[in-house]
């Protein structure tokens, strides 16, 4: 899978997404470094614009975080030199500049379903030590807070149709994969943002299903269910939290 031809579904929802997407948990982290030690070198591809870059950072010596859109790793907070422990770069899932054996961990955050897993998988084999660790995870779709529960299945059934296919594959924990290496034991996690009404619309107007609707339709599906999810949500600047169930794979490599 080359530079161009990887299933890019963000690009042109760049900027909603680094501004959108929520933070992932300090015990996500914390659950990474209990199984790699901190003086380890990160690989983490698909890194978008660095939602999960700055939680690898704290914790891990160095972080080559990497992404094939130009606009996502543009928009990466570590892009101009933020952090010194950081390096950003384009290239594709499948393939890293880092050197045979040299990463403790490759941490892929939401994206290992955009891969060629088989391309990816050998390339985890090269680039990490012996003992090193793959974590994956990801957050399949939010649950509704009270209240909401009829707006936002009305706003999930027009977007339903434009989901691409790998979606599945977070809804199902990756189910099914052909992991490479043995797995270790992972927590229960959770996801949650204490988020305003115009945060949650920005949210989700940074999927791909809703701009693949956009794209298809010429009808932006979030403009659309907006008042019946400002009616549900209740005075535009309260905050309300949205939470996601989070799901986590560690595997080791021997």
């Amino acid at each position: 899978m080359t530079q161009a031809t990887f299933p890019d579904h963000f690009s042109g929802v760049a900027d909603a997404y680094a501004a959108a997407r929520p933070e992932y948990p300090d015990a996500l982290f914390d659950a990474l470094a209990d199984v790699v030690p901190a003086s380890a070198t990160v690989w983490e591809p698909g890194c978008g614009s660095g939602q999960a870059t700055r939680g690898l950072a704290a914790r891990f010596a160095r972080v080559h975080a990497t992404d094939p859109s130009t606009e996502q790793v543009a928009r990466h907070w570590a892009r101009d030199g933020a952090s010194s422990d950081v390096t950003v770069a384009v290239e594709p899932g499948e393939r890293t500049a880092l050197a045979d054996g040299s990463a403790g961990l490759v941490a892929v955050a939401q994206a290992l379903h955009w891969f060629d897993r088989p391309r990816f998988f050998a390339e985890c084999e090269r680039v990490l030590a012996p003992g090193g660790v793959l974590a994956a995870w990801g957050y399949p779709d939010f649950l509704p807070p009270e209240g909401m529960a009829d707006a936002v299945a009305a706003y999930r059934a027009e977007i339903e149709p434009h989901w691409p296919p790998e979606r599945e594959q977070v809804d199902t924990h990756y189910a099914g994969y052909h992991w490479p290496f043995a797995a270790l034991p992972v927590p229960t996690l959770w996801l949650e943002a204490e988020w305003s009404l115009p945060r949650f619309l920005r949210y989700l107007s940074s999927s791909s299903a809703s701009a693949r609707c956009r794209a298809a339709t010429g009808d932006d599906p979030v403009a659309r269910h907006a008042a019946a999810l400002s009616a549900a949500w209740g005075e535009a600047d309260e905050v309300r939290t949205i939470t996601w169930p989070l799901f986590l794979h560690l595997r080791r490599k021997a």
